[in-house]
């Protein structure tokens, strides 16, 4: 690389360009002081399909493939589309002109209505929002509540050190939108897409955390199976036989397998509210509140519900993990039981075959001792055959029964030794 004043360096890392742009992905907007928004969370909408036809109709090149953020003016709006993990989200902003009353007209009119029916995924969070310059006279929440909210409780708070004040009512209209309101007082127009977006953010990743909230609560009932099944288990392996304990490992694997199903099917929800909580502090640390005399902070409103959420999450994720381990060391210890009484089966079947084979060895000595003496009775046969011939022709002056009992004892021991020899070969 050649720097700009003619440095010749070495080639850049290949990461040094993206994680440069990491710190500005996903800009704020520099909004005016009068804006309506129309701000839209499809979760599991990761195609950009519909964002590409929506630029084409209005003459606007769409993003690159691989894009994840993607801001333009196209004309009657301005869009700003983001492609997140799990979800996609749209903003449309218009300028908020005229006297009309608030929430009345929306950013969302704007917008081709046939093209609104092409976007898939499911909706998580449908918002409007309405930024106003503050009035000089102090806002009355009583009646901003009675005109623009349904005269639901506001949450509400001064923001941005003081420079402006938001309200929201944290419900779903008529409409099926939420609503929030914004007035500013002296921020700037990056200041005011920042707030906005902070607003929006706090909104989006409460709702994201809470989805693991069901999952948890189904995940109870399981969990009280599962240690219903190992307590059952383990009460019967103090007592159990050696004939039982397969069947016992054969409960706890499957056992094991279903717990640790669960555990992998719900890691990733777990760990994902996490980081949605964590998120969810930041974004409203960084509204800088002030009280608003008489309305719940918008961290003391999200704190009330999602702090017990995230508690039962961390204690349904903490339970499954604990379960997890117990049932591994049950499988464990049950598995080396199981080894030990293969070992001592193992070894009796060792002893009963090296007493086979004694048995069969002395069987074998037995055996060639007779043998010994059959071939020995054969041979002195012979002999004596032999003997009783040579009388017969005057060749053998002895008598045949003494040259045959003289026999026995030559014939035994030759016999003998040959067994002998012919027994250390085979060893050998």
């Amino acid at each position: 690389m050649i720097g700009s004043i003619g440095h010749v360096l070495p080639a850049d890392h290949a990461a040094r360009l993206p994680l440069n742009n990491e710190v500005h992905a996903r800009p704020p907007e520099a909004l005016p002081r009068r804006v309506r928004l129309t701000y839209l969370v499809l979760f599991g909408e990761l195609d950009m399909a519909p964002l590409a036809d929506l630029c084409q109709r209005f003459g606007v090149l769409p993003p690159a493939p691989d894009a994840n953020h993607f801001s333009a003016d196209l004309g009657p709006f301005r869009l700003k589309w983001e492609r997140h993990t799990e979800f996609t989200r749209y903003w449309f902003f218009v300028p908020a002109k005229g006297t009309s009353k608030l929430f009345e007209v929306t950013a969302l009119e704007a917008v081709p209505q046939d093209w609104l029916q092409t976007l898939a995924g499911e909706v998580l969070v449908a918002n409007h929002l309405e930024m106003l310059p503050l009035p000089r006279t102090k806002p009355d929440e009583d009646k901003l509540s009675q005109e623009n909210f349904a005269g639901n409780p506001m949450v509400g708070a001064e923001i941005a050190g003081g420079l402006g004040r938001a309200y929201a009512d944290f419900r779903i209209h008529a409409d099926g939108f939420g609503r929030m309101l914004v007035f500013d007082n002296a921020m700037t127009p990056r200041q005011r897409g920042r707030t906005v977006q902070r607003l929006l953010e706090t909104d989006t990743y409460r709702v994201l955390a809470l989805l693991t909230l069901p999952v948890a609560r189904a995940l109870m009932p399981v969990l009280g199976g599962f240690e219903a099944e190992l307590s059952k288990i383990t009460a019967t392996m103090s007592a159990a036989r050696e004939a039982d304990e397969p069947q016992l490992l054969d409960r706890l694997t499957l056992l094991h397998a279903d717990v640790v199903r669960e555990h992998t099917g719900s890691q990733f929800r777990f760990s994902a509210a996490r980081a949605y909580a964590d998120l969810v502090s930041l974004r409203i640390s960084e509204l800088r509140e002030d009280r608003i005399e008489g309305l719940q902070l918008f961290s003391e409103f999200t704190d009330r519900r999602l702090s017990p959420a995230m508690r039962t999450c961390e204690a349904a994720a903490a339970r499954l993990s604990i379960t997890s381990e117990r049932v591994a060391r049950a499988t464990q210890l049950l598995s080396t039981r199981v080894g030990i009484s293969r070992e001592k089966q193992n070894q009796a079947l060792l002893e009963s075959m090296d007493n086979r084979a004694k048995l069969q060895l002395r069987l074998q000595e037995t055996v060639e001792g007779l043998s010994i003496a059959a071939i020995t009775y054969y041979i002195v046969g012979l002999v004596g055959y032999a003997a009783k011939g040579a009388k017969s022709l005057g060749v053998l002056p002895l008598s045949p029964d003494l040259v045959t009992a003289l026999a026995i004892p030559v014939v035994l021991v030759l016999v003998a030794l040959g067994v002998r020899r012919v027994r250390k070969s085979i060893a050998g």
